[in-house]
């Protein structure tokens, strides 16, 4: 079973928007260290986005 292109740009928007969420309410409740681990998966999954969306 092959994962197409289209499925993972979808999984990776998902995860952006569910950590975005995740860091949102980190940072209201006060936890930073989190917060700081959420925004570092957003980047990292920004990155393998655009390796996807670029080819």
């Amino acid at each position: 079973m092959n994962v197409t292109d289209g499925q993972l740009k979808a999984f990776y928007l998902f995860g952006i928007a569910l950590n975005a969420v995740a860091l949102a309410f980190s940072v209201d409740e006060g936890e930073y260290l989190f917060a700081s681990a959420f925004a570092f998966i957003i980047l990292y999954l920004m990155f393998r986005y655009r390796m996807i969306a670029g080819e």
